[in-house]
Protein backbone atom coordinates (compact mmCIF):
# COMPACT_ATOMS: atom_id res chain seq x y z
CA UNK A 1 0.00 0.00 0.00
CA UNK A 2 1.20 3.75 -0.75
CA UNK A 3 2.12 5.79 2.16
CA UNK A 4 0.05 9.00 1.89
CA UNK A 5 1.83 12.07 1.74
CA UNK A 6 2.07 13.76 5.31
CA UNK A 7 -1.40 16.42 6.38
CA UNK A 8 0.97 18.01 8.77
CA UNK A 9 4.04 19.91 7.93
CA UNK A 10 6.42 16.80 9.22
CA UNK A 11 10.64 16.86 9.47
CA UNK A 12 11.92 13.82 8.79
CA UNK A 13 15.28 13.55 11.01
CA UNK A 14 17.55 10.97 10.40
CA UNK A 15 21.42 10.27 11.10
CA UNK A 16 24.25 7.59 11.48
CA UNK A 17 24.34 5.60 14.71
CA UNK A 18 26.13 8.02 16.82
CA UNK A 19 25.63 11.05 14.70
CA UNK A 20 23.67 12.80 17.17
CA UNK A 21 20.24 12.46 15.96
CA UNK A 22 18.66 12.60 19.97
CA UNK A 23 20.74 15.40 20.79
CA UNK A 24 18.89 17.90 17.79
CA UNK A 25 15.49 16.35 18.32
CA UNK A 26 16.02 17.74 22.36
CA UNK A 27 16.70 21.00 21.20
CA UNK A 28 13.84 20.71 18.78
CA UNK A 29 11.75 19.59 20.95
CA UNK A 30 12.99 22.68 23.71
CA UNK A 31 11.53 25.08 20.72
CA UNK A 32 8.49 23.80 20.83
CA UNK A 33 8.20 21.07 17.62
CA UNK A 34 6.23 17.83 18.55
CA UNK A 35 8.76 14.82 18.47
CA UNK A 36 7.58 11.52 17.05
CA UNK A 37 10.70 9.50 17.74
CA UNK A 38 10.37 5.85 16.63
CA UNK A 39 12.97 3.99 18.19
CA UNK A 40 11.18 5.47 21.57
CA UNK A 41 8.08 3.67 19.90
CA UNK A 42 9.99 0.44 19.12
CA UNK A 43 10.96 0.34 22.53
CA UNK A 44 7.46 0.90 24.41
CA UNK A 45 6.28 -2.23 21.27
CA UNK A 46 8.87 -4.31 22.96
CA UNK A 47 8.99 -3.69 26.95
CA UNK A 48 7.23 -6.19 29.23
CA UNK A 49 3.44 -5.70 28.43
CA UNK A 50 3.74 -3.91 24.84
CA UNK A 51 2.19 -5.21 22.16
CA UNK A 52 4.88 -6.60 20.27
CA UNK A 53 5.99 -8.98 22.66
CA UNK A 54 3.06 -11.88 22.07
CA UNK A 55 4.31 -11.49 18.43
CA UNK A 56 8.06 -11.55 19.31
CA UNK A 57 7.67 -14.54 20.80
CA UNK A 58 5.85 -16.87 18.60
CA UNK A 59 8.22 -15.62 15.98
CA UNK A 60 11.41 -16.01 17.73
CA UNK A 61 10.82 -17.87 20.40
CA UNK A 62 10.58 -17.90 24.54
CA UNK A 63 14.51 -17.41 24.55
CA UNK A 64 13.93 -13.89 23.11
CA UNK A 65 11.60 -12.74 26.36
CA UNK A 66 13.78 -11.65 29.10
CA UNK A 67 12.58 -12.59 32.35
CA UNK A 68 11.37 -9.38 33.22
CA UNK A 69 9.13 -9.61 30.09
CA UNK A 70 10.71 -7.32 27.49
CA UNK A 71 12.70 -8.26 24.38
CA UNK A 72 15.63 -9.74 25.37
CA UNK A 73 17.48 -7.01 22.99
CA UNK A 74 21.32 -7.37 22.91
CA UNK A 75 19.95 -11.36 22.17
CA UNK A 76 17.66 -9.66 19.68
CA UNK A 77 20.75 -7.39 18.09
CA UNK A 78 22.97 -10.06 17.90
CA UNK A 79 20.44 -12.27 16.29
CA UNK A 80 19.84 -9.79 13.94
CA UNK A 81 22.82 -8.68 13.28
CA UNK A 82 24.51 -12.08 12.36
CA UNK A 83 20.93 -13.57 10.53
CA UNK A 84 19.57 -11.68 7.73
CA UNK A 85 16.12 -13.20 7.28
CA UNK A 86 15.92 -13.17 10.64
CA UNK A 87 16.50 -9.16 10.78
CA UNK A 88 13.99 -9.41 8.00
CA UNK A 89 11.42 -11.33 9.90
CA UNK A 90 11.62 -8.75 12.98
CA UNK A 91 11.37 -5.21 10.60
CA UNK A 92 7.97 -6.99 9.18
CA UNK A 93 6.70 -7.89 12.69
CA UNK A 94 7.82 -4.44 14.15
CA UNK A 95 7.68 -1.96 10.84
CA UNK A 96 3.75 -1.80 10.46
CA UNK A 97 3.25 -1.31 13.94
CA UNK A 98 5.49 1.55 14.17
CA UNK A 99 4.19 3.22 11.50
CA UNK A 100 0.71 2.53 12.92
CA UNK A 101 1.69 4.54 15.79
CA UNK A 102 3.88 7.29 14.25
CA UNK A 103 1.23 8.38 12.08
CA UNK A 104 -1.45 8.46 15.29
CA UNK A 105 1.58 10.87 17.21
CA UNK A 106 1.43 13.03 14.27
CA UNK A 107 -2.22 13.20 13.63
CA UNK A 108 -2.32 13.87 16.82
CA UNK A 109 0.38 16.88 17.46
CA UNK A 110 -0.22 19.88 19.24
CA UNK A 111 3.01 21.67 18.15
CA UNK A 112 3.02 23.75 14.71
CA UNK A 113 5.26 20.82 13.10
CA UNK A 114 6.30 17.77 13.84
CA UNK A 115 9.77 16.44 13.88
CA UNK A 116 9.59 12.14 13.21
CA UNK A 117 12.88 10.90 14.20
CA UNK A 118 13.67 7.59 11.50
CA UNK A 119 17.44 6.31 12.15
CA UNK A 120 16.44 4.26 8.82
CA UNK A 121 14.14 7.00 7.18
CA UNK A 122 16.45 7.35 3.41
CA UNK A 123 17.00 3.28 3.78
CA UNK A 124 12.93 3.52 3.44
CA UNK A 125 11.43 3.72 -0.46
CA UNK A 126 8.82 5.94 0.06
CA UNK A 127 10.43 8.25 2.47
CA UNK A 128 9.51 11.42 0.57
CA UNK A 129 5.61 10.25 0.88
CA UNK A 130 5.91 10.20 4.50
CA UNK A 131 7.63 13.76 5.47
CA UNK A 132 7.61 17.63 3.86
CA UNK A 133 11.79 17.44 4.22
CA UNK A 134 14.58 15.25 5.06
CA UNK A 135 16.71 16.95 7.74
CA UNK A 136 20.10 14.80 8.07
CA UNK A 137 22.64 14.89 10.98
CA UNK A 138 25.83 14.17 9.87
CA UNK A 139 28.60 13.73 11.71
CA UNK A 140 32.56 12.25 10.80
CA UNK A 141 32.45 8.36 11.57
CA UNK A 142 35.68 9.19 14.22
CA UNK A 143 32.93 10.52 15.96
CA UNK A 144 30.30 8.31 16.08
CA UNK A 145 32.79 5.85 16.93
CA UNK A 146 33.73 7.96 20.04
CA UNK A 147 30.26 8.46 20.83
CA UNK A 148 28.61 5.63 21.14
CA UNK A 149 30.84 3.12 23.47
CA UNK A 150 30.55 5.78 25.58
CA UNK A 151 26.41 6.35 25.46
CA UNK A 152 25.34 2.67 24.85
CA UNK A 153 29.08 0.74 26.20
CA UNK A 154 29.15 -1.66 22.51
CA UNK A 155 32.70 -1.69 21.56
CA UNK A 156 34.93 -0.21 18.64
CA UNK A 157 34.12 -3.19 16.00
CA UNK A 158 30.83 -3.63 16.81
CA UNK A 159 29.93 0.23 15.92
CA UNK A 160 32.14 0.32 13.21
CA UNK A 161 30.76 -2.83 12.30
CA UNK A 162 26.61 -0.94 12.59
CA UNK A 163 27.84 2.10 10.64
CA UNK A 164 29.07 -0.16 7.79
CA UNK A 165 25.66 -1.92 7.11
CA UNK A 166 23.72 1.51 7.29
CA UNK A 167 23.41 3.33 3.85
CA UNK A 168 26.29 5.41 3.74
CA UNK A 169 27.19 8.98 4.95
CA UNK A 170 27.12 9.94 1.02
CA UNK A 171 23.83 8.54 -0.14
CA UNK A 172 22.23 10.15 3.06
CA UNK A 173 23.50 13.59 2.47
CA UNK A 174 22.31 13.11 -1.03
CA UNK A 175 18.86 12.66 0.47
CA UNK A 176 18.59 15.63 2.34
CA UNK A 177 16.91 18.66 2.42
CA UNK A 178 18.84 20.36 5.13
CA UNK A 179 21.53 19.14 7.06
CA UNK A 180 22.76 19.98 10.60
CA UNK A 181 26.93 19.53 11.28
CA UNK A 182 27.20 17.92 14.18
CA UNK A 183 31.14 17.89 13.60
CA UNK A 184 31.39 20.76 16.68
CA UNK A 185 29.94 21.65 19.55
CA UNK A 186 26.43 21.52 21.42
CA UNK A 187 26.14 25.26 21.10
CA UNK A 188 27.07 24.79 16.98
CA UNK A 189 24.62 22.54 17.29
CA UNK A 190 21.87 24.43 18.74
CA UNK A 191 22.50 27.60 16.56
CA UNK A 192 21.90 25.36 13.18
CA UNK A 193 18.74 24.20 15.00
CA UNK A 194 17.45 27.74 15.74
CA UNK A 195 17.91 28.65 12.40
CA UNK A 196 16.39 25.37 10.79
CA UNK A 197 13.38 26.09 13.57
CA UNK A 198 12.77 29.81 12.71
CA UNK A 199 12.25 28.48 9.01
CA UNK A 200 9.82 25.45 9.49
CA UNK A 201 7.71 27.39 11.43
CA UNK A 202 7.38 29.61 8.30
CA UNK A 203 7.50 26.52 6.21
CA UNK A 204 4.35 24.89 8.44
CA UNK A 205 2.47 28.23 8.45
CA UNK A 206 2.57 28.61 4.76
CA UNK A 207 1.28 24.94 4.26
CA UNK A 208 -2.03 25.75 6.48
CA UNK A 209 -2.35 28.68 5.13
Amino acid sequence: MVAAAPVRFVVGLTGGIGSGKSAAADEFAKLGATLVDTDTIAHELTQAGGAAIPLIEKAFGRAFIAPSGEMDRKQMRDHVFADPAGKKRLEQLLHPMIRKESARRIAAAAGPYVVHVVPLLVESKDHRLRVNRVLVVDSPEAAQVERVPRRSGLPEAEVRAIIAKQVSRQERLAAADDVIDNAGSLDALRRQVAALHAGYLKMAAKRKG
